[in-house]
């Protein structure tokens, strides 16, 4: 009996022992929950009174509320799901044209080459379209930015610059490539190219001449069945820096159109157009080539000043001015394409080149022609008998031997011995046949230094003529 009571009470002992120790333990999770609610509420209450300070203060940044697109739980592939379609294929597969629009802004305009018949643009290229493969859900995010790397992995257009000798895509500090998708499948794909393309010149206004050149841009794959090129603003689908100037060409306009273009083989496809015109500057070619033509024909024009017996003097200044002019044509030439006409420059050079070669051959003749009249005086001076003997010349033939000779003084190149020629001639009347032919010499020999006289002015008159004509027609 004893051991049976010892042995309940043993039990009763261990049953309250086991009581107590599971009561503390429930009290003891109960206070630590309590203590995690207290801190959860606290935080929750210092979110709420910060997100309200920031808004009282105007916070820009805390203004919105978060978005989805813009934390790092989601890869944009998975977000836009790139994996679950084949971009491979253009938008709406099958079915009508998908539209892209193209805007254009015009960096710089970098070099014209006459020579190489072509131009070098840098540019923005912007395109516009929509994917519906690519909308993506955002309640209040507008796009999504991406830079080269997403461009592999979705369809863009295929563009190209028709005619084109050389073009890249900028790649410094990165490749100057920029995507922006918007959550309804809208896209922009924006590129930063620098391109040569052909400038059919025609130069036979050259340099007072305006030039036109276009830049053309088309699709290299899809024809207009597949792909809708289209300005996406018309005009002002064109932008150009106000800043951009070139040095010998002022800019007058821009503008754009579009065409169909065909291709035997593939098709009709969409091409649009840059138009962009180009008024030449006159001042420097005035400065390089027409002045010092000009002056070099006014040079040759000295030679008819100085005496024709001054051939040291009058010959090296009209081979001067040749070879000056000769140089000079050379320069213009060196720097212009090979081309097949005649371009106004080259009128202008090639009339003031026969000017001044005229100049010299204007001397030659003047200088042949005294030499042939003075060596048939010399023989006319030898035929003449010795009048010596004479002691009583006739006064009468005597005068009007001087008043022939004055005619030949009128001149400005007669002499005492001629007059001493003229009156020994005139004092014998077996010699007066002889006087009155060696006078047809003696007015051809006036005649011929009248030749300096009227070139004095008909050479100035004649040029003056040439450039009131030129420059009429031309500018």
């Amino acid at each position: 009996m004893i051991l049976t009571g010892c042995t309940m009470w043993r039990d009763a002992l261990l049953l309250t022992c086991i009581w107590l120790v599971g009561v503390a333990g429930r009290s003891t999770r109960n206070g630590g929950h309590t203590l995690e609610t207290y801190r959860q509420t606290r935080s929750r209450r210092q979110s709420v009174q910060l997100e309200l300070e920031n808004h009282k203060s105007g916070s820009p940044i805390l203004r919105r509320s978060l978005d989805l697109t813009k934390t790092s739980v989601m890869k944009s592939e998975q977000l836009l799901r790139i994996d679950d379609h084949d971009f491979t294929m253009r938008p709406g597969f099958g079915g009508p044209a998908i539209p892209v629009g193209v805007d254009v802004q015009v960096e710089s305009l970098d070099t014209i080459s006459e020579v190489d018949m072509d131009f070098t643009m840098t540019l923005y290229l912007r395109h516009y379209w929509q994917d519906e493969r690519l909308s993506f859900p955002s309640t209040t995010n507008q796009s999504m930015t991406f830079d080269s790397r997403l461009v592999k992995k979705i369809w863009v257009p295929d563009m190209f610059f028709v005619h084109s000798k050389r073009s890249f895509i900028h790649d410094t500090t990165t490749d100057n490539v920029m995507l922006r998708v918007f959550p309804d499948g809208n896209v922009l794909y924006s590129l930063r190219i620098t391109v040569t393309s052909m400038c059919n010149m025609d130069l036979s206004r050259f340099p007072l001449d305006t030039q036109t050149c276009s830049l053309e841009i088309e699709s290299y794959a899809y024809t207009d069945d597949d792909l809708m090129l289209y300005w996406k603003k018309g005009n002002e689908s064109l932008k150009t820096d106000d800043r951009i100037s070139l040095s010998q060409f002022l800019i007058q306009k821009f503008h754009t159109t579009t065409k169909l273009a065909f291709y035997s083989s593939t098709g009709w496809y969409n091409r649009l157009y840059i138009h962009f015109t180009l008024r030449r500057h006159i001042f420097f070619f005035l400065l390089q080539t027409y002045f010092p033509a000009t002056l070099m024909v006014m040079l040759s024009w000295v030679s008819f000043w100085i005496d024709r017996r001054a051939v040291p003097a009058r010959v090296p200044l009209g081979i001067t001015t040749v070879l000056t002019m000769s140089t000079i044509i050379t320069g213009v030439n060196a720097s212009m394409p090979r081309v097949s006409y005649i371009k106004a420059v080259d009128v202008y050079l090639w009339v003031s080149f026969v000017f001044v070669f005229l100049s010299v051959i204007e001397y030659a003749a003047v200088n042949y022609l005294t030499t042939v009249q003075e060596r048939k005086e010399r023989k006319l001076r030898d035929r003449l008998p010795c009048t010596c003997g004479i002691s009583h010349p006739d006064p009468v033939m005597l005068s009007a031997g001087y008043s022939d000779i004055d005619i030949d003084a009128t001149g400005n190149y007669g002499d005492g011995q001629e007059r001493t020629l003229a009156h020994l001639v005139l004092s014998d009347g077996q010699t007066r046949a002889q006087v009155k032919t060696s006078w047809g010499y003696m007015s051809m020999w006036i005649d011929t230094h009248a030749i300096d006289k009227y070139s004095r002015v008909i050479f100035p008159g004649a040029y003056a003529l040439f450039n009131v004509i030129y420059w009429s027609i031309y500018s």
